[in-house]
């Protein structure tokens, strides 16, 4: 299969439809095509002003869409990537079931404290205490979810800390504790990766203009 590229539908850059865009779920399938060594060709779509075309192959206009070998389109990052490994096992992104799930409780708890307007509410404790969580586990069993190996847990989680650390710093002026010292390196080792400079958004400001309406809603 990674002989011939893969279309795959992911979000345009608010305001920008020829730039790639901030959608984590889209940008995790990027990243699993990247680490995998998969051609693909993106379509960037406005999320906006969906076109006809994209709305009769996603008939809920959800990114990101893959399209599978049958020529059928697929929603939905869970299986996308599920499909991806499969079809494409070398090299291997799996998690072991029992690591399967660190982490996946800090982007909700990101986005409930994001848009808080109580500072008494608990929501960044419950942030801090997943985050904690997290560099405990790192601490343990790191530098990555599975140790040295990245894997499908790590792709899924990158693009959520990024918008963490983005959103988070701009509109709240708050950032990782420097205590979360293996979080931190984590987050770095992340960032720092050719796959995800290769499909992190356009820039910073779209991620904001991303979140900016949930935030002042």
């Amino acid at each position: 299969m990674a002989t011939e590229a893969v279309e795959v539908c992911v979000k345009a850059a608010v305001g920008r439809p020829d730039l790639l865009g901030d959608c984590p779920f889209s940008q995790r399938v990027l990243l699993t095509l990247e680490e995998k060594h998969i051609p693909y060709h993106t379509k960037l779509i406005d999320v906006s002003n969906k076109p006809h075309w994209f709305l009769q192959i996603s008939p809920e206009g959800k990114v990101p869409v893959l399209k599978y070998q049958d020529g059928t389109w697929h929603p939905d990052s869970d299986v996308i990537t599920q499909y991806l490994e499969d079809k494409n096992p070398n090299p291997s992104l799996a998690t072991p079931p029992q690591f399967a799930s660190v982490g996946s409780k800090i982007f909700p708890t990101f986005v409930t404290f994001l848009k808080s307007k109580d500072p008494n509410d608990g929501s960044e404790q419950a942030l801090l205490t997943e985050l904690r969580s997290l560099d405990q586990h790192l601490n343990s069993h790191g530098p990555f979810i599975n140790g040295d190996k990245i894997s499908a847990a790590d792709l899924s989680l990158a693009p959520k800390l990024y918008h963490l650390k983005v959103a988070l710093g701009h509109f709240k002026g708050w950032t990782v504790p420097q205590a979360f010292t293996h979080v931190n390196n984590y987050m770095n080792a992340l960032f720092s990766r050719e796959s995800f400079k290769n499909t992190k958004p356009a820039g910073d400001e779209y991620v904001i203009a991303g979140w900016k309406p949930k935030v002042e809603a």
